[in-house]
């Protein structure tokens, strides 16, 4: 049983790193997501440039560049946040006899 203490810390230590992992996954899905978006823009130009302009109802294509400017200063608000400091553990003893 000399190991135990060994297994014990490296059971805490792996759902730290797979946290850590999921977040910078995370992080790259969103920063995908805002590249995405913003290559929206020449398609709504060019539907708005073949819109009708006598029709009787018609897509407010102005509103929708907002939205979607407003999705994604979220996402780059996010993204610009400072991450949280990892906070400062003791160090183990390791040796438990004495």
């Amino acid at each position: 049983m000399r190991f135990t203490p060994f297994l014990i810390i490296l059971s805490l230590a792996l759902p730290a790193q797979a946290g850590a992992s999921s977040s910078d996954a995370e992080r790259a899905h969103l920063a995908r997501l805002a590249a995405e978006l913003a290559a929206l823009a020449p398609l709504i130009d060019e539907a708005e440039h073949h819109a009708n302009p006598d029709a009787r109802i018609r897509f407010q294509y102005d509103w929708l560049r907002q939205d979607l400017e407003r999705v994604q200063q979220g996402i780059r608000e996010h993204l610009q946040a400072p991450r949280a400091e990892p906070r400062q553990v003791p160090p183990l003893r390791g040796d438990y006899r004495r």
